[in-house]
């Protein structure tokens, strides 16, 4: 029987973030919105980050629809082994061979809890967290995304919205300045009033 091989590009793509190389491919490489493995016991459920973990200079592999971002530690330039990787994730894909064998539950950034408080957070979300997520997913995920990351909403008190950045734009230099200058003022300019800062959490 004739094998079919999924005809596949992959291109590398820098990303504000120097640690972390996004490898954007041609076709959709999963159907949930993005996972993250930050070792390779983590990421049992993907042979495609299980493998890429076996290359000694990845620290952690975030795979959205179409693209892999992969952050380095700081032991190899990137213009060593980009072009490594770029063949391996072609040849992989190529093949056939999966990128996720078993669904990833996200990972759900959890509130700092205050320990003098007792009380449980409330589930469900009030009108003002309801629309702040409205326009980080409108107007600032697809921005995030392009660059190799992601953002979620954590809480919201005291007019401080709480955000924790994954993929590249975790640990990147130039997140606190994304946050301040872009994030902030897209949140204070929509709901005036309501938003003094926004501030990340790890």
């Amino acid at each position: 029987m004739e094998i079919h091989r999924v005809p596949m590009s992959i291109y590398a793509e820098s990303t504000p973030n120097p640690a972390v190389m996004k490898f954007v491919a041609n076709k959709m490489l999963i159907e949930q919105d993005h996972v993250e493995f930050q070792n390779i016991e983590e990421a049992q459920p993907s042979p495609l980050a299980t493998q890429l973990f076996h290359f000694p200079f990845v620290k952690e592999v975030f795979i959205s629809s179409n693209f892999i971002a992969i952050h380095k530690y700081n032991v190899v330039e990137w213009d060593e082994v980009a072009t490594e990787i770029r063949q391996f994730l072609t040849d992989y894909l190529t093949a056939g061979n999966p990128v996720l064998t078993a669904p990833v539950p996200p990972k759900v950034p959890t509130p700092s809890k205050d320990p003098s408080s007792d009380t449980e957070a409330l589930p469900e979300r009030s009108e003002i967290e309801a629309r702040i997520i409205e326009i980080l997913e409108e107007y600032v995920r697809p921005a995030v995304a392009a660059d190799g990351g992601n953002i979620a909403f954590v809480g919201y008190e005291n007019k401080i919205v709480r955000v924790q950045l994954q993929g590249a734009c975790a640990g990147c230099p130039s997140s606190t300045m994304t946050l301040q200058s872009g994030i902030k003022n897209i949140l204070q300019r929509m709901l005036p009033t309501l938003v003094d800062d926004v501030v990340p959490v790890v």
